[in-house]
């Protein structure tokens, strides 16, 4: 038998056995897309940190607020000046900044992104009240300042536009990292491993047959995640570059199933594997920013979220999907999910073991 005809066989053996474990499809499908569902259609109350605002130019109404109580207003919103107003748009689009504000005649434009809806609401909070203030102060006289909110992205962004991704690459890590740790095992408990060491497949093939079809089942997942975004009751809209997440996805279940090949070639038992994935794929969940933004988190958990590849890959999807950053803006996160791949590869052929014992 040919090694094509081999992956060929093997592939089509995975795929039916995949299909047909109701579990796996559960877990690996229908689950993810409950979140998408849930996160999608209800928001819940969040808390927020120091709103980071860039002043462009001279804006009256903040001079004199920073002049009169800078210190209370240091505790809400920290405030960076800034002359280059493209510039600073481009930190508010990319989430280095809450919002920009600048003056344009008696008018105070605050420049917001969809990004994250409770903390550019916080700062128009904190805007308003300030443009009131200086109206207050201007007495005999109508209102001299308004504040005008404009948002950086296309009126028709919401919410949905950040959750995809994000929860798209929570379903496709859990995936990766327990299906090739728990095949792996159970393949070398029951006895697999060894029968196709001895078969005239080759080993290239096996291990190619399963990389493909997990590439296969995580694009079809994207699809399917799109497609349900996309329907009029979310209003999913994708950015020009959105197929450059492609890519992003086949490096990210690169990354994902070489961390499950480490465990499962590590791991004795199933339950030794289940363990180990659980404390790997929980916390990357969290700290990869698939369920919440870590803005507001400690600097250190911040640092410690970039050691995770679901990070990259998130905010890879992000730039292209949603941001509308250009293609080229995914080539880092790409880069390093390839790295974790080859770097996961090694790790787990030189823990590999054919046997149990």
């Amino acid at each position: 038998m040919s090694t094509f005809a081999s992956f060929k066989s093997l592939s089509r053996a995975m795929y039916l056995g995949f299909r047909r474990d109701k579990g796996a499809l559960f877990f690996t499908i229908v689950f993810p897309l409950m979140f998408l569902v849930i996160f999608g259609g209800v928001f819940g109350n969040q808390t927020t940190s120091k709103a980071k605002v860039i002043q462009i130019g001279r804006v009256t109404v903040l001079d004199q607020a920073r002049a009169h109580d800078g210190a209370e207003l240091g505790k809400i919103m920290s405030i960076t000046g800034g002359t280059d107003r493209a510039a600073a748009l481009k930190k508010v689009r990319e989430g280095d900044a809450d919002a920009a504000v600048e003056q344009r005649g008696d008018s105070v434009v605050m420049h917001y992104s969809a990004a994250d809806q409770v903390k550019s609401g916080t700062v128009r909070g904190y805007m308003e009240s300030i443009v009131q203030t200086a109206n207050i102060a201007v007495t005999g006289r109508p209102p001299t300042y308004r504040m005008v909110p404009e948002q950086v992205e296309d009126d028709s962004t919401k919410a949905i536009q950040f959750f995809t991704p994000s929860l798209l690459g929570w379903a496709l890590a859990s995936a990766g990292v327990f299906g090739a740790s728990q095949t792996l095992v159970t393949w070398r408990t029951k006895g697999i491993l060894r029968r196709l060491r001895l078969s005239p497949a080759p080993i290239s093939a096996v291990f190619g047959a399963r990389v493909v079809v997990s590439i296969g089942i995580a694009l079809a997942q994207m699809a399917l995640f799109l497609a349900i975004a996309r329907l009029p009751v979310f209003g999913l809209k994708l950015q020009d570059s959105w197929w450059m997440a492609i890519p992003l996805v086949v490096s990210g279940v690169l990354a994902f199933l070489s961390i499950g090949m480490v465990i499962g070639a590590w791991a004795k038992t199933q339950e030794a594997a289940q363990t180990v994935t659980q404390l790997i794929v929980l916390p990357m969940a969290f700290l990869g920013g698939s369920f919440f933004p870590l803005d507001g988190a400690p600097g250190w958990l911040q640092a410690l979220s970039y050691v995770f590849p679901l990070r990259y890959l998130n905010e890879g999807m992000l730039n292209v999907m949603m941001r509308g950053l250009g293609p080229s803006s995914a080539l880092p996160q790409i880069g390093i999910l390839l790295g974790i791949s080859l770097a996961g590869a090694v790790v787990a052929t030189r823990l590999f073991r054919w046997d149990a014992a």
